[in-house]
């Protein structure tokens, strides 16, 4: 297998663009409120237009196989520049909800394709390493996305003479919708990429049997199987928690609080994410001490108090505990996924894509969080994410993997039951 520190690099400048694009739902939800006079089931849908473009993970699987990575990256990549493009050209409503799930089919398709590539370009024996890498690039891109949107708010109008990009964003930007301008960022960056795909030189991947799309069949056979479909709502509900909470909490404390969502909601949304990601490295450490099924309950139960806190607390508490949320989310993701792989004997690579078309789960739920809000109140909506959190610490009591994750005691245990 050829080994590429360059195509490694490119990986995780993949996760890094992938990331900007994703996680600006949150801070962008009050502005398209008052922007378009929508309400919050209408401003829910875009988390759903983006996110239920995820359904396409089992096919982008079998795109992967059949085309490759390169060719498949670079579709990817367009779709992302058209979508982002057609937004920033007309900046409405109905084309906000299309330009999203152009660009959430593209990130999907980019999820499916970059990981085999950062195994084989980063050598095997790297791969655990270079994975968690990739997910502290994806989670540092989602701390800066708010930011940059904060700071072309905040500028665009009052500074735009200061410097020459914000000189040509306000040219091509409407004036009253001056967050709009983000999403030039985001066509520059995703056409950069192609551009640089294009020019750049793809080892020969070999798929393992963990990252084939696998046979129809074997997507039948799991089907078949409760502990499938359990994991796979699980996964569902996670997915809602991290995306239910993220991408309402900006207008959460706006409406009660009165905070500025340019600044201090993109703060707040950017201190989630940041915090979810620093979350994974004590994960890390607790996952080598206690079993995981302990570490899972314990988080969901710490997600809910914040939470709790967040809701009901005051709006001090209140900016504090909803990136606390963050932390204690961050372990659940792997956690979930290790438990359902863990738990299946075979076709572990199907049960992925399966997995990963969970992740439509961060398209319902905000909707039904904005539904509910339309009716009575955005806090009252966002009970809902009790239930979600509930059905991810259940997983804890009703899991029974095959195969458990490997602890300090563990080890030490079964050294001294060999000597």
């Amino acid at each position: 297998m050829a080994r590429s520190r360059y195509i490694a690099g490119l990986v995780f400048l993949t996760f890094f663009v992938m990331s900007l694009l994703t996680n600006i739902l949150g801070p962008i939800v009050p502005d398209t409120i008052s922007s378009f006079h929508v309400s919050l089931t209408a401003a829910g849908f875009l988390a759903f237009s983006f996110f239920i473009a995820y359904g396409v993970s089992v096919p982008a699987g079998f795109l992967v196989e059949r085309f490759k990575e390169k060719r498949v990256m670079i579709w990817a990549f367009v779709a992302a520049t058209l979508g982002a493009l057609s937004f920033a050209l007309f900046p409405q409503y109905r084309v906000a909800v299309f330009s999203l799930f152009v660009i959430g089919a593209g990130m999907a398709t980019l999820q499916v394709a970059v990981n085999p590539l950062l195994r084989v370009a980063g050598g095997e024996e790297h791969y655990a390493f270079n994975s968690a890498l990739a997910q502290l690039v994806f989670g540092s891109a989602s701390f800066i996305s708010p930011r940059i949107y904060s700071y072309l708010v905040l500028n665009l109008k009052e500074n735009s003479e200061r410097n020459a990009l914000l000189r040509i964003l306000h040219r091509l930007t409407p004036a009253e919708l001056p967050w709009a301008s983000i999403y030039w960022i985001f066509t520059f960056c995703a056409l950069a990429m192609v551009v640089v795909l294009l020019f750049s030189q793809f080892p020969r991947v070999e798929h393992t049997a963990d990252e084939s799309a696998g046979s129809w069949d074997m997507y039948r056979s799991l089907a078949r199987k409760k502990v499938v479909w359990m994991y796979f709502l699980a996964m569902f509900a996670y997915i809602g928690c991290e995306q239910g909470t993220a991408d309402w909490l900006s207008n959460f404390l706006y409406q009660y609080h009165g905070f500025d969502p340019h600044t201090t909601g993109a703060s707040a949304v950017s201190w989630f994410w940041g915090l979810l990601t620093a979350g994974c490295l004590v994960g890390m450490l607790l996952l080598k001490i206690f079993d995981s099924r302990n570490v899972l309950i314990g988080a969901a139960a710490g997600a809910l108090l914040c939470l709790s806190a967040a809701l009901f607390g005051s709006g001090n508490v209140s900016l504090i505990a909803f990136p606390a949320v963050g932390l204690f989310t961050s372990v659940l993701w792997p956690i979930v996924v290790s438990l359902a792989l863990n738990s299946v004997s075979e076709y572990h690579g199907s049960f992925s894509g399966i997995l990963s078309t969970a992740i439509i789960g961060g398209a319902i739920i905000p909707v039904i969080i904005g539904r509910i809000g339309d009716y009575a109140g955005l806090r009252t909506g966002m009970l809902f994410l009790y239930i979600t959190f509930g059905f991810v610490l259940s997983v804890g009591f009703w899991a029974k993997p095959l195969i458990t994750n490997a602890t300090i005691r563990l080890k030490k245990t079964t050294a001294e039951s060999t000597v």
